[in-house]
């Protein structure tokens, strides 16, 4: 499976951006996708997932309300919509995918990909 993420830039506190992940090499029903960032000095942290169909996501606490994950089956894609950014969103995002239908289990996202840098200023 190859993941191509895009999307990132720099914004200011408050605003919005909206991030894309194209798949391929697999059939993208079958496959679970996520989002999880990784900050400078930090590791690797979860921010949302969503099943294959897309009726189900989970989304780590510290952007429920905030971000929105959604996915095109027919368009093997899959976006994760970030509003009222914050500081501590300034990361780098990557996109993975589990063949799996487990997608709430973040253990089975073995497919990543390149990142795309979010940077959030004052």
């Amino acid at each position: 499976v190859q993941l191509q993420a895009s999307g990132g830039g720099l914004v200011q506190t408050g605003g919005s951006l909206r991030l894309s992940c194209a798949a391929s090499g697999r059939t993208f029903s079958n496959l679970a996708m996520a989002w999880f960032r990784q900050a400078p000095g930090k590791e690797r942290e979860f921010v949302t997932a969503i099943s294959l169909n897309g009726t189900g996501t989970l989304y780590a606490d510290s952007v429920k309300g905030r971000f929105t994950i959604s996915r095109d089956n027919a368009k093997n894609m899959v976006a994760l919509q970030m509003n009222n950014l914050k500081l501590e969103d300034t990361a780098v995002y990557y996109c993975a995918a589990a063949g799996s239908s487990s997608w709430w289990n973040l253990s089975e996202y073995d497919y990543w990909g390149q990142g795309t840098q979010v940077t959030v200023s004052s």
